[in-house]
């Protein structure tokens, strides 16, 4: 009997794997995957009225709900939220924190990302990449024998290139889970950025209303990857169903990584109908 998989996704902030990955996170923990959410930095700039250590307990708390919400580990790191940067003892903790994972794939940001943060969690992750394979970098955290298939985030930029993904996940089945989630990470998604978006006043204040106002928002957010991914959809699930699908999560493969032949997409996405995964592009 072959291992359980090991999924490691990387965000730059206590939010951002949840927004991301939940629903495809949910199809591995369901298929037995061993699955750990990282957060870089510690969200202490994520609020436009608390500050400080008051910020950081706080999405650390909500890290950890949602957490236990999806049946995972999810770790906060305490590197300060708005002051990333890519710098060499940062990439050796990240490239320890994999080795001691042992992840089959990771999945993080672009590195064109609209927010430093982001861009410096993805080129950190790439530089990491083949690095956690040899033996004399960081020699105090035993290397890997193989470097770690590593995916993408969705985004909507286009500089340089734009999105293209080589997975497309149908997480309809999932979006009171996705919604779970998200609602953990209140102060974010009810507070700091319908504040950031200038939409404040159209948050509802009674909690079941907010969650219908969350689930319309995330709707609103997921269906254009649905959307754009169409053919996708439809090459892997089959027309009928992939036709259907109105909430998508997709992910790009990143060179930086190992390759990923047909054998490997089966291995590493258990959760995909097999008779189409031979047309997954």
């Amino acid at each position: 009997m072959s291992a359980p998989l090991r999924i490691l996704a990387i965000g730059a902030h206590p939010d951002d794997c949840d927004l991301k990955f939940a629903g495809t996170a949910a199809l591995y923990r369901q298929a037995n995957a061993e699955v750990r959410f990282v957060s870089v930095t510690n969200g202490q700039s994520g609020h436009h009225q608390l500050r400080g250590q008051q910020v950081v307990e706080r999405r650390r708390n909500e890290a950890l709900a949602a957490g236990r919400r999806l049946g995972l580990r999810y770790d906060v790191l305490d590197f300060a939220d708005g002051f990333l940067e890519a710098t060499l003892p940062t990439r050796l903790h990240l490239l320890r924190l994999i080795r001691e994972f042992r992840p089959d794939a990771i999945f993080t940001h672009r590195p064109w990302d609209y927010h430093p943060d982001h861009r410096y969690t993805a080129q950190m992750v790439c530089d990491a990449a083949y690095m956690v394979t040899v033996p004399n970098v960081a020699p105090e955290t035993p290397f890997l024998e193989r470097n770690p298939v590593i995916f993408y985030f969705w985004d909507r930029f286009t500089r340089p290139y734009p999105f293209s993904a080589c997975v497309a996940v149908d997480v309809d089945p999932l979006r009171e889970t996705i919604i779970d989630v998200l609602d953990c990470h209140d102060p974010q998604f009810y507070e700091w950025l319908p504040f950031n978006r200038g939409e404040l006043a159209t948050v509802p204040t009674e909690p079941a209303d907010r969650r219908v106002w969350l689930t319309e928002w995330y709707r609103q957010r997921t269906v254009r990857i649905a959307d754009q991914h169409r053919d996708l959809l439809q090459s892997i699930y089959g027309r009928e169903h992939g036709a259907s699908v109105k909430l998508a999560e997709a992910f790009e493969l990143c060179e930086h990584g190992s390759p990923l032949p047909p054998s490997e997409r089966l291995r590493l996405f258990p959760f995909l109908p097999a008779e189409n995964s031979d047309l997954i592009v």
